[in-house]
């Protein structure tokens, strides 16, 4: 169970904070929903509570696993399928765990692949989503802005 000003982390999502905790009733049934809002697109989500293990939402990492993560950035790419449709639904599930660590690995190999070959539009926009979910997370454990966070993110690859 989450409070409310809980940092937490909605896969594919990305990371926010919980404003509040209501009831609300939806085709005659009431439960009750985490208000979060994920702040570095100010996108306002609605979780029910009794579906936050099935989504996945956890808390957002520590200072420690934030400095793991950039490690795994900066790390030379992974063994990725050359089919990019195979490729892109690796990288989809990686996106939809949750985990960070597979986020970043998804950042990482995307964008070597990017600066080494070019991407489709849609591997593309897939790396956009997860430097997205990446930055946000960033952003709320370490207390730092969105450009900052998205700067030391190209940090890591330079």
């Amino acid at each position: 169970m989450f409070n409310i000003g809980d940092k937490v982390v909605y896969p594919m999502h990305g990371a926010g904070v919980i404003e509040a905790i209501e009831e609300k009733e939806i085709l005659g049934e009431k439960h009750k929903y985490y208000i979060m809002r994920i702040p570095t697109n100010n996108m306002k989500i609605m979780v029910p509570i009794n579906n936050v293990e099935e989504v996945g939402i956890r808390q957002v990492v520590s200072d420690e696993e934030i400095d793991e993560v950039f490690k795994v950035l900066k790390g030379s790419k992974s063994k990725m399928p050359a089919n990019w449709n195979h490729r892109y639904r690796v990288n989809l599930e990686k996106i939809k765990s949750g985990n960070i660590f597979q986020v970043a690995e998804v950042v990482r190999n995307l964008s070597l692949r990017e600066r080494e070959k070019g991407l489709s539009t849609g591997e593309r926009r897939m790396l956009e989503n997860a430097k997205q979910i990446l930055i946000s997370e960033i952003v709320l454990c370490k207390n730092i802005g969105v450009d900052e966070a998205g700067k030391l993110i190209e940090q890591a690859f330079n």
